[in-house]
């Protein structure tokens, strides 16, 4: 019997390439999303995952400062612009959706709760629903939004203390979330590894979704320690937390895959992390993504006003340059059936493209080089034409192979795309 590929796992697929956004009362305390400011961790570290690997060391987050953490919520005040401007820098990098963090792990909702918590944006200094702001201007720009929702909650006492009653408070939270703000992309659950042996009751939750959003993408964040893993038969997309993404396995249900990668070190807003990516891995990454199957998620995270940091701004324009220098590929194109030696290679249904990485810029392209500078490259099949994406150059081509031209002065990609087309 054929397997059914759903039509919305396909359009997810499609879209290719999401932001991240990680916002919420740790951006005003400046030091990323499992601030200080919040919590306190065994010896100080935040990894979750190596801790919970070592033998006799039970991870607990531990409240520290409860009542000075709340007290965030007098100061919190987005900028009424805050959503258009992290949809226009969405935009500006070629991001097709954008996964906000409606409730993270500290436990303070962006949206209205209408009642089940007074931890909410409606009781914050901003007293305004921020999702609903950020869903009108995804809408307004052409861009599809998902909502990210913690399943752990530093802040809600249930979570230790009656656990069915918070799993309730989930639901119920996630109810709202999927009644209230129209038809969305999907939901990205986050930190159930952090009671690995519970009962998360996910036949439940994801019977919810399904009931008010039939169309949503589920997905659930299998952590570092487990990329690519399939939790549960209704998830839609295995993740990939900055990790090298691989296909699906689909031998049970057909399904994407989606790898979330952050620009620094951490994915709240940290102040003093200075410590980026080289723009050439952030896109290496983007391409790793779509040789996979996968989409790509890049994360920014916020200032206390809602609006991108300069820095963060800038990478993600770059990106933008990028997909547009190389005629926007990436959406339609997937794993390739062929190999390019030294090259990782896609197809559209129409054309391949090698993309390369490594190539060298010159003042002229056309310049005479020796023999032994050339650089080749061999494919598995008889080529019938080769174009460079980022200049429209036609390339000549041997029957299997041909010649990587270097970068024209003043123009530097990371890596160059060559789109060819086979003899059949």
């Amino acid at each position: 019997m054929a397997q059914v590929v759903l039509d919305y796992i396909k359009d997810f697929e499609k879209m290719g390439f999401g932001m991240f956004v990680h916002f919420g009362l740790y951006s005003i305390v400046g030091k990323g999303e499992w601030s200080e400011g919040l919590v306190k961790i065994y010896n100080g570290k935040v990894d979750s995952e190596k801790l919970n690997s070592r033998p006799n060391v039970n991870l607990k987050v531990l409240l520290s400062n409860k009542e000075k953490y709340e007290k965030l919520t007098e100061k919190f005040n987005p900028s009424k612009t805050w959503a258009k401007d992290i949809v226009k820098v969405a935009k500006s990098a070629g991001c097709k959706y954008i996964t906000l963090t409606t409730r993270h792990h500290e436990g303070f909702s962006l949206f209205d709760t209408k009642g089940l918590t007074d931890f909410d944006a409606m009781h914050a200094k901003c007293k305004r629903d921020l999702v609903k702001e950020f869903v009108d201007a995804c809408r307004e720009g052409g861009i599809v939004p998902f909502f990210y929702h913690t399943l752990l909650d530093w802040h809600n006492e249930d979570y230790d203390k009656d656990f069915n009653k918070y799993l309730k408070y989930l639901r119920d939270s996630v109810e709202i979330l999927c009644k209230n703000y129209g038809k969305i992309g999907g939901f990205w659950f986050d930190g159930w590894w952090d009671k690995k042996e519970a009962d998360w009751q996910f036949d439940e939750l994801y019977k919810l979704i399904r009931k008010y959003q039939p169309k949503a993408m589920i997905i659930n964040n299998t952590g570092m320690s487990a990329r690519g893993r399939v939790s549960h038969y209704e998830i839609d997309s295995i993740t990939f937390e900055r990790g090298k993404p691989v296909q699906a396995d689909n031998s049970d249900k057909y399904r994407a895959g989606e790898m979330c990668q952050v620009l620094n070190d951490h994915w709240g807003y940290a102040k003093y992390d200075c410590n980026y990516k080289p723009l050439s891995e952030i896109i290496s990454n983007l391409v790793d993504c779509r040789v996979n199957n996968c989409n790509f998620l890049l994360n920014a995270g916020p200032m206390p006003n809602g609006k991108v940091s300069e820095i963060d701004r800038g990478m993600f324009a770059k990106i933008g340059l990028w997909i547009k220098a190389n005629k926007n590929f990436i959406y339609k194109a997937r794993k390739a059936d062929i190999t390019v030696e030294g090259a990782d290679v896609l197809f559209d249904g129409d054309y391949y493209y090698a993309v390369i990485n490594d190539v060298p810029m010159s003042a002229d392209e056309n310049v005479q080089i020796t023999d032994e500078e050339k650089r080749i490259v061999k494919i598995n099949a008889n080529v019938k034409s080769v174009k460079w994406l980022d200049t429209g150059k036609s390339q000549k081509c041997r029957k299997n192979a041909f010649e990587v031209k270097p970068f024209t002065y003043g123009n530097s990609l990371a890596v160059r795309v060559a789109r060819f087309e086979i003899e059949k």
